[in-house]
């Protein structure tokens, strides 16, 4: 499990976008997300770094 802190992600829109990276770098993952504390958790076999870099290019650093 991967857990992350995006502070950037602040809205519906955003919870899209972060969902629609990592399912991009990994179709099979499971995404959860909690906007109020700006978690994402990431249950996938892809590295973390895998997706802080595809979310970074999205503009979400993890903080």
């Amino acid at each position: 499990m991967i857990e992350l802190t995006l502070p950037t992600m602040t809205c519906g829109h955003c919870v899209k976008t972060v969902t629609e990276t990592v399912q991009r770098v990994d179709a099979a993952a499971r995404v959860s997300i909690d906007l109020p504390t700006h978690a994402v958790r990431i249950d996938s076999a892809q590295p973390a770094e895998t997706f802080t870099a595809a979310l970074a290019e999205e503009g979400f650093e993890a903080a």
